[in-house]
């Protein structure tokens, strides 16, 4: 069998790899062990961060309606308790929005409800 060279086949790898943590700092960005190393965890980060920005925002839209809903009589927890019990279909996303965007809006729908 021919001998196999394989010089070719790990410079790719290795310039694959470095191109992947361009603009890390320090041997990260240059030194192939530092790099391989700072993607596995970089990726690590990713996977469990996506998760978490899903609670992130869900906690923003919470604050923004107790912060709109506040001057107007309420409280966050009332609020969504009698939405409920309104049967209303509007989630948190959107009665943030409104009350973030259209706050005379977000006004007549707390009237509503009251």
């Amino acid at each position: 069998m021919a001998r196999v060279k394989r010089g070719t086949t790990s410079l790719k790898t290795r310039k694959n790899v470095l191109q992947r943590v361009k603009g890390y700092q320090f041997g990260r960005s240059k030194k192939e062990r530092q790099a391989y190393d700072a993607i596995a965890h970089a990726g690590n980060h990713a996977f469990a961060h996506r998760r978490q920005k899903k609670n992130d925002f869900r906690q923003l839209w919470n604050v923004r309606l107790n912060a709109a809903l506040r001057p107007l009589g309420f409280s966050y927890s009332t609020f969504i308790d009698a939405l409920k019990k309104k049967g209303s279909a509007l989630d948190r996303k959107v009665l943030s929005q409104i009350a973030h965007e259209a706050p005379e809006s977000f006004k007549r729908i707390t009237e509503a409800v009251k």
